[in-house]
């Protein structure tokens, strides 16, 4: 006798997708405020799709949630908001002005900022097709959020400031270069990915985290973009410091058979 099985029921997890959809949100409206000229409100917009992106993941990892879908779903989520996002506000707020030099300057400024979009496509591209193999406790090239992170809080930084933006537009360029090199870059990036938030803490480790927030408040443009600066800087300061110590082992190695 032949049993009717109901076929089973394809669908999503809500909770975990739902963030990522609260971070494609945020995105898409950064980009809405930067083409209304309003950028501290498209920084802010690209922060908070900073945090749902950090919490989607680990919060499906917790709940045992994690399916394909999340993760391509994530992908183009970050592509929007740490790709596009990023690129068409530095666009809008300062690499617009080359314009005034000329028609050349003019396609730099907006071939730049596809490059950037381009590197950032072609790094989630690498991690999905490389994370089951790769060490989850470093990332391979500068992770798209981090890249983002120092745009807009550099952006932030500027607006908060008061200084002329006309004034930063050649370093804007170098910065957008620069992190989308380091993108697409085979330099590894620790990724706080083994810190574990079920396990416990010490409490200094907790007052650790309060100093943190208090020192933030302090002044958060500047705060912020030391931070990540230093972070997109620790990869590249790492790789040479590593090649460093390699060459000064080789050279060690050889001293004893010249000698005999």
């Amino acid at each position: 006798m032949i049993k009717n099985e109901k076929p089973k029921m394809s669908g999503v997890y809500l909770l975990p997708n739902l963030i990522t959809t609260g971070a494609l949100l945020c995105g898409f409206f950064s980009i809405i405020a930067s083409i209304n000229g309003d950028i501290v409100t498209a920084v802010f917009a690209i922060l908070i799709a900073m945090v749902l992106d950090g919490l989607d993941g680990r919060i499906a990892r917790l709940t045992n949630t994690q399916t394909p879908f999340g993760a391509y779903y994530d992908s183009l989520s970050d592509l929007l908001c740490f790709g596009v996002a990023p690129a068409l506000l530095m666009y809008i707020w300062s690499l617009s002005n080359f314009n005034i030099y000329g028609w050349h300057w003019s396609k730099v400024a907006w071939i730049s900022c596809f490059i950037y979009v381009a590197a950032t496509a072609i790094r989630l591209a690498r991690f999905n097709s490389k994370h089951l193999i790769q060490d989850k406790k470093y990332f391979y090239g500068l992770a798209s959020p981090a890249a983002a992170a120092v745009i807009i809080c550099y952006a932030w930084l500027i607006q908060d400031s008061n200084f002329k933006v006309e004034n930063f537009n050649v370093l804007s360029l170098l910065i957008l270069i620069m992190l989308s090199i380091l993108m697409i870059s085979n330099i590894t990036y620790y990724s706080f990915k083994d810190i574990n938030l079920r396990h416990k803490i010490p409490h200094i480790g907790l007052f650790i985290i309060v100093l943190t927030l208090s020192f933030i408040s302090f002044d958060p443009p500047m705060v912020l973009l030391t931070f990540f600066a230093l972070y997109a800087l620790s990869g590249p300061i790492l790789l040479l410091v590593r090649m460093i110590r390699k060459r000064s082992n080789n050279k060690t190695e050889k001293r004893p058979s010249a000698s005999q």
